[in-house]
């Protein structure tokens, strides 16, 4: 699908449909349903320097057009990964990036040192999710000051792209967007997941165990739309743009690349259709051809053209 492959950060994608962090666990699962080479890329379960159990059930709701969930980071820890996981996600011909987080500084650039160093890993995605546990539990993301310092660091660890995975649990998301651009940050991520609660009317008590979880699923499209858009109308192609956030289809998709993404991410339509990557693949080379574009590429921010145009 010569009308879709394209090249990001210095690597060569077949297309710009990948997979999510945290719902595709480290893509050997989904492998029994279909050839993983399909896909544009893989970002994997989160990884942490040590194994982490998660936290307690309940863990996951569903909600009204999505889901909460509050599973608690669990993985296996980096080295298992690299040792055991790895070596049979590199059969697959496509890109494999590292979901990395820690709960102070050190913890992060400690992943990322071993991840730079693994043959099969393309690049990282930061997850600034997390709470800063030397900081009084604020999440990387929401400071960004924490976050430039966290970026820059890792910059200077590793050679592979570092892509920063952006909370929208923030008053204005330019303000932690520029700083990863001026920390040189290889490309933003668009969304992770908003602060929801969900409560059990019959037992009068918040269903999850940590009261909180992330809100994922349609329900957050809007947002992710326009948390994009807003970065992509500040930088232009100056830094790609991976948007993720409710993309269910090949509709979805395209309103992330028109409002300025370069690749997407499908995240929880995985959980209810663990071949929506595939399909929205497919309906993208249809779309392009019917719309008689060669290139994908041609999409990419061009509501923002449509706009001008206009006025």
């Amino acid at each position: 699908m010569d009308k879709l492959n394209h090249t990001l950060f210095g690597l060569e994608f077949k297309n710009p449909v990948w997979t999510a962090s945290g719902t595709f666990s480290y893509g050997l699962e989904v492998a029994k349903l279909y050839d993983l080479s399909l896909l544009g890329a893989v970002v994997v379960k989160g990884l942490s320097l040590k194994p982490r159990k998660g936290n307690m059930p309940e863990r996951i709701v569903e909600t009204p057009a999505g889901m909460l969930n509050s599973i608690g980071l669990q993985n296996p820890g980096v080295d298992y990964f690299i040792n055991e996981t790895l070596p049979k996600l590199k059969k697959y011909d496509t890109k494999i990036f590292a979901n990395v987080f820690g709960e102070d500084e050190d913890e992060y650039l400690a992943v990322a040192e071993r991840l730079d160093k693994a043959d099969g890993v393309h690049g990282l995605e930061l997850n600034v999710s997390c709470p800063n546990v030397k900081k009084g539990g604020i999440a990387f993301g929401t400071d960004p000051e924490v976050l430039y310092n966290l970026v820059y660091k890792m910059k200077k660890i590793t050679k592979k792209p570092l892509l920063v995975k952006l909370s929208p649990n923030v008053s204005n998301i330019l303000d932690t967007a520029d700083a990863c651009v001026s920390a040189r940050a290889d490309s933003l991520v668009l969304i992770n997941t908003l602060l929801g609660v969900a409560i059990d009317v019959e037992r009068e008590k918040p269903i999850l165990s940590t009261i909180t979880g992330g809100l994922s699923g349609p329900a957050i499209l809007p947002i992710a739309v326009r948390m994009i858009w807003q970065v992509y109308q500040k930088y232009g192609s100056r830094i790609p743009i991976i948007g993720v956030g409710g993309i269910s289809n090949y509709k979805d998709a395209l309103q992330h690349i028109l409002a300025g993404a370069s690749a997407i991410q499908v995240g929880t339509a995985n959980f209810y259709d663990p071949l929506s990557p595939l399909k929205i693949i497919e309906d993208l080379k249809n779309h392009l051809d019917k719309k008689g574009y060669t290139h994908y590429s041609q999409l990419i921010g061009k509501a923002h053209q449509m706009i001008i145009k206009e006025v």
